[in-house]
């Protein structure tokens, strides 16, 4: 029942004028057909799908990568784990404010490395070409989860299949290609997934640094446009209906990535 009835509820107002305040009124299609003439619903879903479009295969790399250097055998290797995770545990809101600080156009740590090797660094947040980029690297910064979930699919891999790679003279990178990814491919499957869904729905990061969107609202994304119209425009029929086209997207890109993956992964006895 706590589940079904928002679920039905947000359908339902989406097809009405919702003040929260007032009664719903029906009003058919009309918010969906407003939403098509809406130049702030545009701007933010393709920011919202330029930093997801960014942001799932540099966060399937670098978790993938680390993942692979933290399956190694060398000493202290659960302190390096450990090191690696614990930034994906920090407040999402403090993380933020740490970042806002590194990414100072003028006093910022970023800029002062970047000087140290000559180059001058961007003014990270107040450029429109930049203010996305800036977030997609900040964003990084959590993919500790994935390593972890990664890592634990390199542990399942057969140490057998690497001895009889050896004998056949495979190089390392050849073993990872041929042997490590194909076996933990239903793990990279899961992971692009959950990042799908993930980076769609991005909030407090772009709402935190700038709740605006600023500049020219370059990071202004779709759950922050969902959330001005219910809470702070009181449109809460208009935002029901901007939650389920995004529900749609989600769901049509979810079931793309499953039906392209019968080509890629690998299940045991498959």
């Amino acid at each position: 029942m706590f589940l079904a009835y928002p679920i039905f509820a947000s359908i339902y107002f989406s097809f009405t004028s919702y003040s929260v305040l007032n009664p719903p009124i029906w009003v058919g299609l009309e918010n969906y057909s407003t939403l098509i003439a809406d130049e702030v619903f545009w701007k933010s879903l393709f920011n919202t799908l330029f930093f997801a479009a960014l942001f799932i295969p540099l966060a399937t790399v670098v978790a993938l990568g680390l993942a692979l250097l933290l399956n190694t055998k060398v000493r202290f290797m659960s302190i390096y784990r450990t090191v690696f995770f614990v930034p994906s545990l920090v407040p999402v809101v403090s993380l933020v404010i740490l970042w806002l600080w590194l990414f100072n156009g003028e006093y910022g740590l970023i800029n002062t490395m970047l000087g140290w090797v000559g180059i001058d660094g961007p003014n990270w947040l107040g450029d429109v070409r930049w203010s996305k980029p800036a977030i997609v690297f900040m964003s990084l910064w959590g993919v500790g989860n994935a390593m972890i979930i990664y890592l634990a699919g390199l542990q399942e891999v057969p140490l057998s299949l690497y001895e009889a790679a050896d004998i056949d003279g495979a190089t390392a990178w050849k073993k990872t290609l041929h042997v490590t990814i194909p076996l933990i491919s239903p793990v990279i499957l899961f992971n692009v997934i959950m990042s799908i869904i993930g980076s769609l729905q991005i909030f407090t990061q772009p709402f935190v640094m700038s709740s605006t969107g600023a500049p020219a609202r370059s990071i202004y994304f779709y759950s922050m446009y969902i959330y001005d119209n219910a809470f702070n425009y009181n449109k809460m029929g208009y935002a029901s209906a901007m939650a389920w086209i995004m529900f749609i997207i989600i769901f049509f890109l979810t079931v793309f990535a499953l039906k392209k993956s019968d080509k890629f992964v690998h299940y045991e006895g498959g």
